[in-house]
């Protein structure tokens, strides 16, 4: 059984920490928290091992689980990878792009997987649409949390929007052309609510609205694609499917319906899916894929490279709320 160290025991840390407890693929080793007080007292609550050192933690594993502020997360991933050790690490992937680019030459060059804690990938709204036809043109998403200080030491765009953009670069298959955003600090002393337009080179653009100063909240993207309509809600985890019937089509009970439309050049038929959402636990499903990778060679589905580039489109957005201007080309 490989085994596994956490490192980081806050709020996400210790949800982390429950569930590596939980899964067959991990023997859960022990942890490591940099104040001694706090480990001590999640070490006697949850009856795990508290690693006096990041080194001790280090020498003991085969991988890690990094659940720490985005700000250290450079310098304990480097750590893990020179000592051998595959890492699991939370979104954003580093706080700078130089830092990801380097965590992502390493781990190429040391043969070691690593994962981006990117979880909306393993939401089961989103995962009713594997195997779906996705060729979007036109992407429309919102991101709505009601205010938490918690997170607020960054603009909303790496706070939030960033899990959008994963999945946008995710479901788009074409580089950005080109970038417009628009951010306001309203509490925080960085931007809380964002909008951005990304153009990307296939012709496909998307609309992106987030915000940490909401009444509500609310996770919803939507698709547009030639015949086709896809509602993704993250929140309720529900997935609706509303595309072009087929010649002769006719609706399954329970699963679909069929409507039609009078369009001013004839009756055409449109079919509304109600695809089965399957109750998973996203970042249970996270770190067990973590493991399939190490241990069966099973592909990444957010790999370092993804969380590179979702941070890269993050500062670009981040850079244009400055008011520079950013178009990329080839």
């Amino acid at each position: 059984m490989l085994k596994i160290g956490l490192i980081g025991t806050g709020h996400l840390g210790k949800i982390h920490l429950r569930l590596l407890k939980e899964l067959a693929e991990w023997e859960l080793v022990g942890f490591y928290d940099a104040n001694a007080e706090v480990a001590a007292k999640i070490s006697a609550e949850y009856g795990v091992k508290a690693f006096a050192s990041l080194s001790d933690l280090l020498a003991a594993v085969d991988a890690v689980d990094i659940v720490t502020p985005t700000l250290s997360h450079f310098e304990l991933a480097k750590a893990a990878l020179i000592a051998g050790k595959h890492v699991f690490l939370e979104k954003p992937i580093t706080h700078t792009i130089g830092e990801a680019e380097t965590l992502v030459k390493l781990a190429e060059e040391k043969g070691l997987v690593g994962q981006v804690g990117h979880v909306e990938r393993f939401n089961p709204a989103f995962l009713a649409l594997q195997g779906k036809e996705m060729n979007p043109m036109f992407i429309e998403g919102h991101r709505l949390a009601m205010w938490n200080p918690r997170g607020t030491d960054v603009s909303v765009v790496l706070d939030l929007m960033i899990h959008d953009l994963d999945i946008l670069l995710s479901v788009v298959k074409s580089p950005i052309k080109e970038v417009h955003a628009n951010g306001v600090a309203v509490l925080a002393e960085s931007p809380d609510i964002a909008n951005v337009r990304i153009a990307f080179e296939n012709g496909c653009v998307a609309n992106l609205t987030a915000s940490r100063i909401s009444m509500k909240n609310m996770r919803k993207i939507r698709f547009f694609q030639k015949n086709t309509y896809i509602s993704v809600d993250f929140l309720e985890k529900k997935t609706d499917i509303i595309r072009l019937a087929a010649n002769g089509e006719e609706s399954e009970e329970g699963k679909q319906q069929i409507f039609n439309f009078d369009t001013g050049n004839g009756m055409k038929q449109m079919v509304m899916e109600m695809p089965e959402i399957e109750a998973v636990n996203s970042i249970k499903m996270e770190l067990a894929e973590f493991a399939a990778s190490i241990s069966d060679n099973a592909p990444v589905r957010v790999t370092f490279q993804a969380g590179c580039a979702a941070l890269k489109a993050a500062y670009l957005i981040i850079e244009k709320m400055k008011n520079i201007p950013h178009v990329i080309t080839s």
